[in-house]
């Protein structure tokens, strides 16, 4: 499994990457939304991790982006991982597209069981990873 992370914080994507290094996912980062949408745009991948607040173009910007697309990444898998406790953060996430959303700090297992509904398109829970 190929996982993109964009997300303006190192050290998130850091202990991100070795959360799911610890399952043998391949995980390419990116520092901002537009460098994220450049990497989209060249690589391929099965799902994306997208944070909310980034300087530039925010998360929700960037998940309207991708689904507009008229192919088939537009279609891809998206969490949001987010510090952003907002009153209504998840319904904006999930208008803008997302299927789920991720408060930070991240926990292991709730990255999994999200990655594992949102791969598998169910919305049940249970992990595809583990």
């Amino acid at each position: 499994m190929r996982v993109l992370f964009v997300d303006d914080n190192a050290m998130n994507r850091k202990v991100v990457k070795s959360m799911l290094e610890s399952a043998e996912v391949v995980m390419i980062e990116a520092e901002d939304a537009e460098t994220g949408l450049s990497i989209l745009d060249a690589d391929a991948f099965d799902l994306v991790l997208m944070d909310l607040r980034m300087p530039g173009m925010d998360g929700l910007a960037a998940i309207r982006q991708i689904r507009a697309r008229g192919d088939a990444k537009a279609s891809l898998p998206i969490i949001v991982v987010t510090a952003d406790n907002g009153p209504n953060i998840r319904g904006q996430a999930l208008a803008a597209g997302a299927e789920d959303l991720l408060h930070k700090p991240v926990q292991m297992q709730a990255l999994f069981d999200a990655i594992g509904r949102a791969v598998e398109g169910t919305g049940r829970p249970g992990a595809v990873l583990a």
